[in-house]
């Protein structure tokens, strides 16, 4: 957990604290299975959210007295948290509602701010991710070019539609890792599915009987291609590449 300097109030005195509808609606479809990360973004678009700071406490310095070490000059400074994603990544939490942020630690504060603030905000500080409502009851995890969506005001246009086994990267992105790969010596055949460690898988087909070294010259020359083609870099959020027979 990390803290940073607390951001200047936002204009929301009326708040009473309570979730949007329309986000508590698209929350509850994605537990139910039948929404996405998509519909929760979409919802999220032009709401408040809720943004916990807790106070850390400073220590100046410390002297003993026989025997017994007393701090000194304490100073208790207040920033906003920051969390690790699984994937290591950094992530900055928001909620929906006061409810929500006790939930999660009843010593935060929760400081309201629009979605696009805090998205905003969570760039600034080169944090990939946002997860809304870490404490539950619904919690989700929103990408790295979603928050980059939110940040900027824009609709989100995910690199994987649709839920459950009928997940599908959207044809565009597949259009551009075929072509970015496809002619690239080595490859006999390429395709891009849903991921399971990331968010979409790159499956490639080799020329058989490559040795170690010139198997791993093909993946490094794969792997730069992707990382160069503009179209992965704004519309996929992680890359994993799978091997199969060709």
């Amino acid at each position: 957990m990390a803290l940073r300097e607390l951001p200047p109030s936002s204009p929301f005195a009326a708040d009473d604290g309570s979730a949007d509808p329309t986000v508590v609606a698209a929350l509850a479809s994605f537990a139910a299975g039948t929404g996405s990360v998509a519909d929760v973004v979409e919802a999220l678009r032009g709401t408040r959210v809720l943004v916990p700071v807790m106070a850390e406490l400073d220590v100046a310095g410390a002297r003993e007295h026989e025997g017994v070490a007393h701090v000194v000059d304490k100073e208790a400074t207040t920033g906003v948290v920051a969390l690790q994603a699984p994937d290591g990544r950094t992530a900055l939490p928001v909620f929906t509602s006061v409810a929500s942020v006790a939930a999660w630690r009843t010593q935060a504060r929760p400081v309201p701010s629009d979605i696009a603030r805090a998205a905003l905000s969570a760039v600034q500080e080169g944090w990939e991710l946002v997860v809304v409502d870490p404490g539950g009851p619904v919690t989700v995890l929103l990408p790295r070019t979603a928050v980059w969506a939110l940040a900027q005001q824009l609709s989100w246009e995910p690199a994987v539609r649709g839920t459950g086994a009928e997940k599908q990267v959207d044809g565009a992105v597949r259009a551009a890792v075929v072509a970015a790969v496809a002619d690239m010596p080595g490859v006999v055949e390429v395709d891009a599915l849903p991921g399971l460690r990331a968010e979409v898988a790159v499956v490639l087909a080799l020329v058989p009987g490559l040795r170690r070294a010139e198997l791993d010259a093909v993946l490094a020359q794969v792997n730069a291609a992707l990382a160069a083609c503009e179209v992965v870099a704004e519309r996929v959020d992680s890359l994993e590449l799978r091997l199969r027979g060709a």
